[in-house]
């Protein structure tokens, strides 16, 4: 077939010259055949532009700028190989999530009363393991809206948040990296596992200082953070690193994770805080122990607004929620609200097994014997009395301690004040004792034999003393009264009475009785001894008087049943009681606490306004050392033993304090609010068999004395006593 004229031609390249021809055809490849003269023309160089100067400047910087990039990007090459190679290091070091959740070196002690109710925490309180997916979503939301609103896609550095810490800093006059830290969580999360650096107890001197290290600002450890917060990012998903977060973070009071927080503050778990609360909890981090509800509610509640505003602005509550959290915010637990029996629990921490309390690594829960009711007794009775019969810039201290004729203490209040750790003068104080120590004087002598009705002596004695030369008791009153009956001389609490009785009897014997009935600091050698010369804590007081009550058989205190571990249902100790050996016969015992009642009953006694005006029956006894430093009064009804002591804590003299004064009146508050709407059960007493009397006066001698052995006390101390002391 023909081809057709209308075809075009098919395109081909005109063909280039060679560079190298110089002449004829067509050279220059431009199709016009023409050639140029003299064969193809050099291409013209363009001008240069500038002057000399320029020409320099330029090449020089050029010079560098080539140096400087050459070296920079070498730089950073070796930088990233570097971050790259120590994010990978830090990837293969990371355990199991599992093992990143509880990092605490020391254990916690979670203490319940006598009902099963907490009342205290002691170490740092671990309430459980947590997830994102368990928790309340207000929490979730309120831990990330105020901590790191970029959280969830960032790749665990977030250099704006860094840089703009880093102005505010300089701003306010700081170095750049002390205080504001614009760390992300995964970067806080870093910190609280201390880039993986486990604690030493034999590098640190304590937990806290170690972790005081960890969180240290320096640039060195925000250098390393960030390869450790890269291997956050490639071995944990987002959500389980905030799952460390919130079981790791320090809360204030104790409380390490949201669940004990949650707790700690609101009384119920993480999984069911509102957003009020869960706002109030996620205010904590920035400050736990400034902003802790249970140090200022009004602060963290001001906090927690701030708080509920970010969550509005992020779109985690609506309008409406966020006003709702506004005009309701969070407020403590009745517990939290409320603490009770701060120095019962240090006490409990100090009397209970070391390794299972003050040195545990394992979370332990402690049934103790405190009645909350009673607790709460004590404390008001005391504050009541401080409030209207002392002056308001009076520095006296008071403790009390209520305790079961067994030995279980239902309540102690060991000051005025009570901080976490301070001080506890109802059990760390060894004062003088004073007269409150007569009742074992006068135990000793019923367990003989003797009767309260028999006589005894009131009139000038001196002793010689070897070594000491002479020595004369003297009463309170500086009276003479004559004979008197024991009874008598007891609820007067006469001095030179309990000396001679205390003679009678021979001074180790008393020693021995006071130890046995649980005295056990070191007692006077000398007749000061009946005067209550000698140290005890209230704690011991008390407990030596439980055991008059009990129908005089010594007791050790106590103040816990069981310990148990969290994860055991079975308790690894348990205390069945505190009753112990005899040491008076029971009708000795009956007859004292028959004796100790005529102290508040009787016109002359010393204790007169501790009496109960229900009219249920008590007894008890005062007692003022020296000078006044101490007063004291201890005594019981049939249900409860409660000791009061008074006193300044610089052993000053108090100012018209006696132990039948403040410290009886705190007694009587406390009894009266221990047994409001209780009924009232006899005393375990025996009234003895007043003898007949020629004339019934109190000062003269019984015609007869039924005693067995035969002759009456005041016989008795006559013959032991007439030749030696001269009298």
């Amino acid at each position: 077939m023909g081809s057709n004229g209308n075809r075009k031609p098919p395109l081909v390249a005109d063909r280039r010259a060679s560079p190298t021809r110089r002449s004829g055809g067509a050279g220059n490849g431009d199709g016009n055949g023409g050639g140029q003269k003299n064969g193809a023309k050099r291409k013209r160089r363009a001008p240069r532009r500038g002057n000399l100067l320029t020409r320099v400047v330029s090449g020089v910087f050029g010079f560098f700028w080539r140096v400087i990039w050459g070296v920079a990007w070498r730089v950073v090459a070796v930088v990233a190989l570097v971050l790259a190679a120590t994010t990978l290091y830090f990837y293969a070091s990371l355990p199991e999530l599992s093992a990143q959740l509880d990092g605490r070196a020391r254990g916690s002690v979670t203490m319940q009363d006598a009902n099963g109710e907490v009342f205290a925490w002691r170490g740092e309180s671990y309430g459980g393991i947590i997830t994102t997916d368990s928790v309340s979503p207000h929490l979730k939301n309120a831990i990330v809206a105020t901590e790191d609103r970029r959280f969830w896609w960032h790749f665990g550095v977030s250099p704006r948040g860094i840089v703009g810490a880093m102005r505010i800093n300089m701003a306010a006059g700081r170095r750049p990296f002390s205080g504001h830290g614009g760390s992300t969580i995964t970067q806080q999360v870093a910190k609280l596992v201390c880039l993986g650096v486990p604690f030493d107890p034999a590098e640190w001197e304590s937990e806290a200082a170690y972790e005081a290290d960890c969180r240290r600002g320096t640039v060195w450890r925000k250098l390393k953070e960030l390869p450790y917060a890269f291997a956050l990012e490639l071995r944990y998903s987002k959500e389980e690193i905030l799952t460390i977060y919130m079981n790791r973070a320090f809360l204030g009071a104790g409380s390490r994770g949201f669940e004990a927080a949650a707790q700690r503050y609101f009384g119920r778990s993480a999984a069911e805080v509102d957003a009020p609360q869960a706002a109030m909890l996620a205010g904590l981090l920035v400050a736990p122990s400034l902003y802790a509800p249970t140090r200022n509610l009004r602060r963290a509640q001001d906090r927690a607004n701030v708080v509920v505003g970010l969550m509005e602005r992020e779109g985690l509550l609506t309008t409406a929620e966020a006003n709702a959290a506004r005009t309701q915010p969070a407020r403590l637990s009745d517990t939290a609200e409320s603490p009770t029996g701060g120095f019962f629990a240090d006490w409990v921490m100090q009397s209970g097994p070391a390794y299972l309390t003050r040195e545990t690594t394992e979370d332990v829960i402690i049934l103790t014997t405190l009645d909350p009711r009673i607790q709460t007794a004590a404390e008001e009775a005391l504050t009541e009395v401080f409030a209207t019969r002392v002056r308001d810039d009076s520095v006296a201290e008071a403790a009390i301690v209520v305790m079961s004729a067994d030995g279980a203490v239902r309540g102690m209040v060991g000051g005025r004040n009570y901080v976490t750790g301070g001080f506890n003068r109802a059990t760390q104080a060894q004062r003088q004792t004073g007269s409150a120590f007569k009742p074992f004087v006068y135990a000793l002598a019923m367990d003989v034999g003797y009767e309260p009705y028999d006589m005894v002596e009131d009139v000038p004695l001196t002793m010689q003393i070897p070594g000491s030369g002479s020595w004369s008791p003297r009463n309170y009153t500086n009276d003479f009264l004559g004979m008197m009956t024991i009874a008598e001389a007891f609820a007067r609490s006469q001095n030179i009475p309990a000396v001679r009785i205390s003679e009678a009897m021979g001074r180790e014997e008393v020693r021995r009785a006071a130890n046995a009935f649980g005295l056990r600091a070191e007692l006077a050698e000398g007749p000061a001894l009946a005067l209550g010369s000698s140290e005890s804590t209230l704690l011991d007081m008390t407990a030596a008087y439980a055991g008059i009550l009990n129908g005089g058989s010594a007791v050790r205190p106590y103040g816990f049943t069981s310990l148990r571990l969290v994860a055991d249902a079975e308790p690894l100790m348990g205390i069945g009681g505190g009753i112990g050996t005899r040491v008076i016969s029971e009708q000795a015992a009956g007859k004292l606490t028959w004796m100790m009642t005529q102290v508040l009953e009787a016109p002359y006694g010393t204790g007169r306004r501790a009496r109960l005006p229900d009219g249920r029956a008590a007894a008890g006894k005062t007692g003022t050392t020296q000078a006044a430093r101490d007063a004291w009064f201890v005594g019981f009804t049939a249900d409860y033993v409660v000791g009061v002591w008074m006193g300044n804590d610089d052993n000053s003299p108090l100012v018209g304090v006696t132990g039948g004064g403040l410290p009886a009146d705190i007694w009587r508050e406390t009894m009266e609010r221990v047994h409001a709407g209780s009924p009232q059960r006899p005393l375990p007493m025996i009234v003895p068999e007043r003898p007949q009397l020629e004339a019934p006066s109190a000062w003269d001698p019984p015609v007869t004395n039924d005693r067995p052995t035969g002759g009456s006390l005041q016989d008795t101390i006559r013959d032991i006593l007439g030749g030696i002391l001269g009298n």
